[in-house]
């Protein structure tokens, strides 16, 4: 199926304001979708037979910036049996205060692959993923300041008196 195909699936499935936008250039497209909806996406995605985007490949948490003041998830599926990829974006504004995390719709009830990739962008970039089973760092430890990945982070000298750089 082609992007348009799929667009027009997506659009006829839920209605017009499911895709925000079209990411054309670059070496694979991208369909930017309504963040509230992104699990709906993925799970008609996976169950429909015309696309059958049976495999979460990737994950990715996104910082798009101190003056962008937003955070994105990029989703990329694949279908083994149609040997087809398909990469979905979402986005939200933030005001970058540790207190107030981006949030998104978890999809780890659609992609069990989801769990572990949720996991590192909570913990690399502070992203939270609304409704995961369990949602805490994977890769930091539990008491550690902040969120390494974060285009604004700064990188403490000490942790429990160790010096680090």
């Amino acid at each position: 199926m082609s992007l348009d195909e799929i667009k027009s699936l997506l659009i006829e499935k839920f209605d017009e304001r499911i895709i925000v936008g079209e990411e054309t250039t670059g070496i694979q497209p991208a369909l930017l979708i309504d963040p509230d909806r992104i699990a709906d996406v993925c799970l008609e995605l996976r169950d429909n037979p015309k696309t059958y985007f049976d495999f979460l490949s990737c994950l990715s948490g996104i910082d798009y910036g101190i003056e962008a003041n937003s955070f994105g998830v990029v989703y990329h599926l694949a279908s083994i049996p149609y040997q087809t990829q398909l990469t979905l974006k979402v986005s939200r504004e933030n005001n970058r205060d540790l207190e107030s995390l981006p949030s998104f719709p978890t999809i780890s009830s659609v992609y069990r692959a989801a769990d572990w990739h949720e996991r590192e962008a909570f913990d690399m970039i502070g992203i939270f993923f609304e409704g995961h089973p369990d949602l805490r760092r994977i890769l930091v430890p539990d008491d550690w300041d902040g969120y390494p990945l974060r285009k604004d982070y700064k990188t403490a000298e000490y942790y429990k008196g160790i010096k680090i750089d």
